[in-house]
This record gives structure tokens, sequence and C-alpha cells, in this order.
């Protein structure tokens, strides 16, 4: 390591080469580089929600209930959630590389798996190595980006990764949407594309020139993320508004489908996967809209995005309103948005650098935990008592928590400002 910081020219001779321990450096490597970084991590977000139009084709070839829908959706949860209490640490100890690859390798896996589904068992575990791979990127990924970015940098990095994430995320079911509809064998041609698209990213990422981490393990491999002492409060006012806003997102993704089909009338995969495109566009758009309000300010209006979003979509389902619909889902979206940014921002003015990567995994750990558990019971609820009576149940229980989040973060900024 001391050769290279002695050694410019050879150093950056090696990061032409992509060698593994070349480091992005103080400046960090040329610029296309940062942004062939975060390719990895678009293409694996591609494959996270690309499943979402294409279940209404599964129900119909399989044969599976709208509560089997969602504990398909839970398995992603459940790998995603595994995956954070394991490579944030693997990752920081032995290098990025070594948790990309074999995450890139799962989730080609899981895109063959998709393509020969012909039963439940083998989409629940498409979605749960899903989930194991997109939780690696979460950690490892989006590191990989601040890196290369080098210190300079690194503004940029965390840009570049965040949008990477939420590029990703919106444009597998539009693309998935798309193809499923204009092409033949659908399961099976989205799933070839996709597997392209991450055979592109191994490419990148063994080429990416990363340092190999120079710092002694310490503590266990595996453990619940948490934040330092005297830190709780904040993670708890993330999590009572991400944990909401990220739940409702899940539901469109693991029902919206099912509501546009059944209550719509719609059996367009483009609408759904449109649908689904836009909620994360606005989830987008509205963290560089607020990006400049204070930290409580952008968690309140996150709390009233979600409830509002989910006011919407009880309307949607009692009106069979499509245009209303689509409102739910794009409020829905900002709801997320702003929740997922100001609990980050909140955790990141406060929270010690050296800690602050698990206090995220603690953040994304809360707000998954929900998400997989009320979509699902929500889901079952439907079976039995019909989409609208199961959609109503869950929106009302949904804006409750919102609601109650808001007033966490409203009795926490009065007691600081007492």
């Amino acid at each position: 390591m001391s050769e290279i910081r002695t050694a410019p020219a050879r150093a950056a001779g090696e990061a032409g080469r992509g060698d593994p321990v070349q480091a992005g450096g103080r400046g960090g490597a040329p610029l296309w580089w940062v942004w062939l970084a975060a390719w990895p991590v678009t293409a694996v977000f591609v494959l996270s929600n690309a499943p979402t139009p294409l279940y209404m084709l599964w129900q119909r070839d399989i044969g599976f209930s709208k509560g089997t829908l969602t504990v398909v959706f839970a398995f992603y949860i459940v790998g995603l959630l595994g995956s954070l209490l394991v490579s944030g640490v693997i990752s920081d100890r032995i290098g990025r590389k070594p948790v990309l690859l074999p995450a890139l390798a799962l989730a080609l896996v899981a895109c063959l798996i998709f393509a020969t589904a012909t039963g439940v068992a083998a989409l629940i575990v498409a979605r749960l190595f899903t989930g194991i791979a997109v939780g690696a990127i979460v950690c490892a990924g989006m590191a990989a980006v601040t890196d290369v970015a080098g210190h300079e940098r690194k503004r940029t990095g965390a840009l570049l990764a965040s949008c990477a994430m939420v590029f990703g995320a919106g444009l597998g079911p539009f693309l998935a949407g798309v193809l499923s509809e204009t092409l033949p064998a659908p399961t099976v041609t989205v799933f070839a594309v996709e597997a392209a698209l991450l055979l592109t990213a191994v490419t990148a990422v063994l080429r990416m020139p990363l340092r190999r981490p120079a710092a002694p393990a310490k503590g266990a491999w595996v453990r619940m993320p948490s934040v330092p002492r005297g830190h709780g409060p904040q993670l708890i006012q993330g999590i009572a508004v991400f944990a909401p806003g990220i739940t409702a997102t899940s539901f469109v993704l693991s029902l919206g489908p099912s509501l546009l089909s059944g209550l719509l009338g719609t059996t367009s995969r483009i609408t759904a996967g449109t649908m689904a495109f836009a909620m994360f566009l606005a989830a987008t758009a509205v963290q560089f809209a607020v990006r400049q309000l204070r930290r409580r300010t952008i968690l309140m209006a996150g709390a009233a995005g979600t409830a509002l979003g989910m006011i919407m979509l009880v309307a949607a389902v009692h009106t069979s309103s499509a245009p209303v619909l689509l409102t739910s889902a794009l409020l829905t979206g900002a709801g997320q948005g702003m929740g997922q940014l100001g609990g980050l921002s909140l955790l990141g003015s406060s929270v010690p650098p050296q800690h602050l990567a698990e206090a995220n995994a603690a953040l994304n750990a809360g707000g998954y935990t929900l998400a997989g558990v009320l979509p699902v019971s929500a889901g079952y609820l439907s079976d039995t008592v019909g989409l609208t009576a199961g959609t109503t149940v869950f929106g009302m229980v949904l804006t409750s928590l919102a609601a109650i989040g808001a007033l966490m973060v409203l009795a926490a900024r009065r007691q600081t400002a007492v």
C-alpha cells in the first residue's frame, strides 16, 4: 500500500487496469469511473422491482391468492434484512468486490429461477435471492461508488449512488411492463434482458478501481445494526416516518397490479409498470425539492405525504378511479422519499461518521420490517373480506401510523426547542 502512495504514476496505470488494491485516492478515479461504479447498483435495483407487472401473469398461469402474492414479496424483505446484518460488516473488513460479485451472481440465479418458474416455491426462492442481493448492494455497492469518487468528490458519489438506486427501482417495473406486453414469452424475455444487464455490471465490478480495507476486524461479523448511546431518539424519529412510507410503496408494488386489474379493469402490464415508475420518480424529485428544508420539517412533510397517499388509496378503491390511484402512488412515493431523506439526514447530522453506516442500516431494518409485515396481513385480509375492505383497513392503519410518526417528530422538536 505504501508503494501506491509514493508512486502516483504507477497507481494511475494500475487503476486503468482495474487493480483491486487501487484506491480512488484523495481526488478519486476519473469521473467516468464514478458513473460506471453506480451501474451495478442500478442493475440490481432493476431486478428488485421487475417482477411487479408480471404478478398478474403468474397468478393466471400458476394460480395463487393475493395473500400468497404478498408472502412472495415478504420473502424479498426477509432476504434483504438478513443481508443487511452481514453485508456491511463483510464489505468493511474484506472489501467491496468480495460482496458485490457474489451478490451479482445470486441476482443472476434469481433471473434464471424467475424465467423458468412454474410454482409459488420458485417465486419465493427467486424473491429471497433478490432480497439478499439488494441488501448487499445497499451496503457494498453504494459504498463503492463513494470510494471510487474519492474524498474530494464524496458529494458527487453519494448523489450518484442514491440516484442509481431510485432510478433502478423505478426502471425495473417500467421495463418489465413494456417488454412483457410487446415481446413473446414475457417472463423469459424480461429476465433474459435483466441477466444481460447484470453481466455488464459484473464486468464493471471486476474492473472497478477499489482499495482493499486495511482496518483490522473488530466485533461480531453478524449483528443487529444499531446507533451509539444517546442517538436513539433520532433513529426512532426516522423509523417512525420512514417505515410507514416504505410500507406504503411496498403495498403498491405487491398489490398495485391486482388493484388495477380487479377494481379498475386495467390488465395492461405497461400501465402497472408505469405507475410504479412514476411513484419512484416522485420519490426522487421530492428529495431535490425539499433538500434545503430543516430535517424535522422534511420528516413532517413525509408523514403527511404518506397519510394523504393512503387516504387517496382508500378513495381509489371505493370509486374505482385510475387517476385517483395514480395520485395515491405519487403521494406515497413522495412520502417515502421525504421520510428516507429526513431519517438519513437526521442520523447524518448527529451520529459519528464511524458509526453512520450501521445507523443507516438500522434505519432501513426498522423500515423494511414493517414493510414485510403489513402488506402480507393486508393481502390475506383481502382474500377474506375482499380487496376493497382489505385495502381500506390497510390504508387506515398506515394513515394512523404516519400520524403517530408526525406527532413523535413534533414532540421531539418542541422538546429540543425547550
